[in-house]
């Protein structure tokens, strides 16, 4: 019995490093950018805010102001993108 629960708790332990070395490796992947709110077309999105809908790829309309995709560090700001009503819009660093 105490073996089993020793092996469960050592599995459960190596597993646990390997996610966290995952999703360091992605924040490390991801250094040199921003996410960028309301530029991203239907279906292009990387993720978006909570309750728009559950992450990528699954945005349902163009520049959807909740969904966000990675740009260059720097670069939303000055990201424009023109609208079905023909208005203007530009990126920003949170949701709208």
């Amino acid at each position: 019995m105490i073996n089993r629960t020793t092996n469960a708790a050592l599995a459960a332990a190596v597993a646990a490093a390997a996610l966290m070395s995952a999703g360091a490796n992605a924040q490390t992947a991801n250094a040199d950018k921003e996410r960028c709110y309301g530029i991203a077309m239907a279906g292009k999105n990387d993720c978006a805010a909570t309750g728009n809908n559950s992450c990528a790829g699954q945005s349902k309309a163009d520049y959807d102001a909740k969904a966000w995709k990675y740009v260059a560090k720097g670069s939303c700001a000055t990201m424009e993108v023109t609208l079905k009503d023909g208005m203007k819009r530009k990126g920003t660093l949170s949701p709208m």
